[in-house]
């Protein structure tokens, strides 16, 4: 890659397709987004991006269909507001998920993964990783998602002179080649997860090859071998302290989730959410893990926030319809072997009024980026072919969720009308 290819990356900018159009990945720290934020997001997105932001998976949001020359007025429009697209792609440490189940110790894990994003948010020392570094910080082990990380903190119970404790995993990816992230450390202080935190990192980057994750160099040294190259680059009772980082505190407890079909959201309806997030939820969107937008109000304001979406003509959450999560897949992405929420409304089209609320993720290629081995049921685009009129036919291996490692394949090589098939028997 060109050095101004790696400049791009490093700066959350990615080709999208052959005409010279952009995505641009903006880094939402731990997942919060301000209304003010929202609003400057809102505009960007009118102006440049033809109106509509896509969620990710991550707590992240993604502009496309932009031209280079409007990426200058675009990064001191974010800057304005607190945020940036620094690190978003490329070789660095990606944007921080963080407590993606909205569990009760939400508020504390936003903390501490707030004062993580400040710490390696265009830290000169970890730009230029071998490939991406993918973190989070978890309230708890609900949905598994510490398993595909390159580093997950998952806060757990007991303290330590009163202070809360944290489990630390290392090692996991999906992909091509999917692997669980072990246990390195159990119940660490917070002020001993930045020193392990940086010696894990200083060993991918001085050791691993380019282009591959940690998990590709935990596997050719093998797990021994990287916990004694460890223990030589961190202090057995290294600590340091991250600093205070200023979060919302609320007393608000009821956790209301605004469905959003595939991440596509128009910014109409952003707009429309960020005057909610005013009245019920102090001015805060979080974003979800499963490409929705959530408010946490105050307890008995369900009801009236429920009345305010009906009358915005917004969507209402529904326990038990389908939630899908998909990756942009071909509508915009070059690697896209699909055109996912086509797809998407296809299997929408041939399911059950209700499904109980299962979780169904849709990647539109082999990398898995939509998280597809953590879904209920995960349809994984492996390849395509060429028709004989010529057109790309994708097809697709289809995963099952059972219990809580990572889904297996229960039927490969699918085409369209045979994955329809499949999934309307599930």
């Amino acid at each position: 890659m060109s050095e101004e290819g790696v400049a791009a990356r490093i700066n959350g900018i990615y080709p999208q397709d052959d005409q010279g159009r952009l995505m641009l990945r903006i880094k939402v720290p731990a997942g919060l987004l301000a209304v003010e934020q929202a609003e400057v997001v809102a505009d960007l997105s009118e102006r440049f991006a033809g109106g509509g932001v896509h969620l990710t998976v991550r707590g992240s949001i993604e502009l496309h269909g932009l031209v280079v020359e409007t990426l200058p007025e675009i990064s001191r429009r974010l800057a304005a507001v607190g945020l940036t697209s620094r690190g978003a792609c490329g070789g660095a440490v990606r944007g921080i998920s963080c407590s993606t189940t909205l569990s009760e110790d939400y508020p504390k894990a936003h903390a501490l993964a707030r004062r993580l994003h400040r710490h390696f948010t265009g830290n000169p020392r970890f730009e230029g990783l071998p490939k991406k570094f993918k973190m989070a910080v978890e309230g708890g082990y609900g949905g598994s998602r510490h398993l595909i990380q390159d580093l997950a903190i998952v806060r757990v119970e007991g303290s330590e002179e009163g202070r809360a404790l944290y489990d630390v995993w290392v090692a996991g990816g999906l992909g091509v080649e999917p692997q669980p992230a072990f246990l390195l450390e159990a119940q660490l202080p917070e002020d001993r997860l930045l020193p392990l935190i940086e010696g894990v990192l200083s060993l991918y980057r001085d050791h691993a090859a380019k282009g591959r994750r940690l998990k590709h160099l935990v596997k050719d040294w093998g797990e021994d071998k990287f916990r004694r190259c460890l223990a030589e680059v961190v202090a057995p009772e290294a600590r340091l302290t991250l600093g205070d980082f200023y979060t919302p505190t609320t007393d608000a407890t009821e956790v209301v989730t605004i469905p959003v079909f595939a991440g596509e959201l128009a910014v109409a309806t952003l707009r429309r959410l960020a005057n909610l997030a005013r009245r019920f939820s102090d001015g805060i969107l979080l974003l979800t893990a499963n490409q929705d937008l959530a408010l946490r109000v105050d307890a008995g304001a369900r009801n009236a926030l429920y009345e305010a979406l009906q009358a915005e003509n917004l969507t209402a959450p529904d326990p038990a319809a389908p939630i899908f999560r998909l990756c942009p897949g071909s509508h915009a992405c070059k690697k896209g072997l699909s055109p996912t929420r086509d797809i998407a409304r296809q299997i929408l089209a041939h399911l059950p009024t209700s499904s109980d609320g299962r979780i169904w993720a849709l990647s539109g290629c082999p990398n898995a980026c939509s998280q597809p081995q953590l879904a209920d049921v995960g349809i994984l685009t492996r390849r395509a072919v060429r028709t004989a009129e010529g057109r790309r036919s994708p097809r697709f291996d289809v995963l099952r969720l059972e219990g809580e490692a990572f889904g297996t394949p229960i039927a490969r090589d699918l085409d369209i009308e045979g994955l329809l098939t499949l999934l309307a028997q599930l």
